[in-house]
């Protein structure tokens, strides 16, 4: 039997669904949300309206889109009971206490066992506005200090800057924050929205897939590029010295972070947007070193482009959140505050048409042996 079956490791090459939330063309360079293209998004849409799109399947007309981010404001509460959670276990790694509020959020709601379509719905709604608040509330907590309440004026990124770091935004790194959450709102069958959908294929509710797929992003395999970069740019120290860098990493066949991805042999689609970003934030930030490393390297790596080692986007998310003062062990959580509406939209897809994901293992252990009690052994 073994000499039949085909073995495909990680599933790579696998089809296990059909999806109509987003379509990557790895070979080409191309993403699209809905059939509306990554580049038309992030330059002119906002992360509500791409919210709405990959939750309801169509982009809002302006009353849909007004009564949805009314409802995304009216979800900005935590119960007091979070709080008390998150004081406890403070001292924990972000990713960790992010996952822990949202299973004893779980525990807290009794809306949260509505294994309906609209009960999805409603806790993700809930859950899009409740991450960014767990993540700034314990950035808040283990710092000595009270968390920042939500303002109601402010949009949804503008608004996780304002709790972060208790002083409202520019315009210009508001707009970047919101292009970020865009640009990591949805990807297809990712390891964690694959794993949202396994939770949902055994009929548990949204926070368990949440949690599920919270825990799954938490692997530095999935979501720890960013951070990866920042180290990256750290080490380097200077543009002068990237070529020497990249030379020396690719001498010892290692890999040079931010460049290559599992899906994409051209450039990954969403880089560009967050290249611009960088550049111009780095400029009113005072900093413009940072971006002059990343540039550097990308130089240095383009003889490489042909192998498909290009630039992802992860390549500067990093140095986004450096300029903010933002800590290394935000950036995955970050990661989780945009990635919420495509986990909310897979798991609905996953809902509708719900089947037990089992896959097979091609068993290679020992053949059929006795039994031998142990006491002659």
């Amino acid at each position: 039997m073994s000499d039949t079956v085909k073995i495909n490791r990680g599933l790579k090459g696998i089809y296990f669904e059909r999806s109509a939330t987003s379509h990557i063309d790895g070979a080409k360079g191309e993403l699209s949300y809905r059939g509306y293209s990554i580049h038309d998004l992030a330059s002119h849409s906002t992360f509500e309206e791409t919210a709405y799109l990959l939750i309801f399947g169509e982009l809002p007309t302006q009353s849909e889109l007004a009564g949805f981010d009314a409802r995304l404001k009216a979800a900005r509460t935590l119960p007091d009971e979070i709080h008390t959670v998150i004081e406890q276990i403070k001292g924990g790694h972000p990713m960790d206490v992010l996952r822990t509020a949202t299973s004893a959020l779980a525990a807290l709601d009794e809306g949260s066992a509505d294994t309906s379509e609209d009960g999805f719905i409603r806790n993700g709604i809930n859950l899009t506005a409740q991450v960014p608040m767990i993540v700034a509330a314990h950035h808040a907590i283990r710092n000595g200090r009270t968390p920042v309440a939500p303002d109601p004026t402010l949009g949804h990124a503008a608004n996780w800057l304002w709790m972060l770091k208790g002083e409202k935004p520019s315009a210009d790194a508001a707009r970047l924050a919101d292009v970020d959450f865009i640009l990591h709102a949805e990807h297809g069958a990712n390891a964690s929205s694959f794993a949202a959908r396994v939770t949902i294929g055994t009929d548990a509710n949204l926070h368990g897939a949440i949690v599920t797929a919270l825990s799954t992003l938490a692997g530095p395999a999935h979501g720890g590029a960013a951070e990866d970069v920042m180290k990256m740019v750290a080490e380097i120290g200077s543009a002068d010295k990237a070529a020497a860098y990249v030379k020396a990493k690719r001498k010892m066949r290692e890999p040079v972070t931010g460049f290559g991805h599992r899906v994409y042999r051209a450039e990954d689609p969403r880089a560009r947007h967050m290249r611009d970003g960088v550049r111009k934030l780095s400029q009113e930030m005072g900093q413009p070193e940072w971006y002059d490393i990343l540039q550097a390297v990308v130089d240095a790596m383009q003889p490489y482009a042909r192998h498909g080692l290009n630039v992802n986007v992860d390549f500067y998310s990093g140095v986004i959140y450096q300029l903010h003062g933002i800590p290394m062990d935000l950036y995955v959580p970050i990661f989780a505050i945009g990635r919420m509406p495509g986990w909310l939209a897979q798991c609905l897809e996953q809902l509708r048409n719900n089947i037990l994901i089992r896959p097979l293992t091609l068993y290679n252990g020992p053949d059929m042996r006795p039994y031998v009690p142990i006491n002659a052994r």
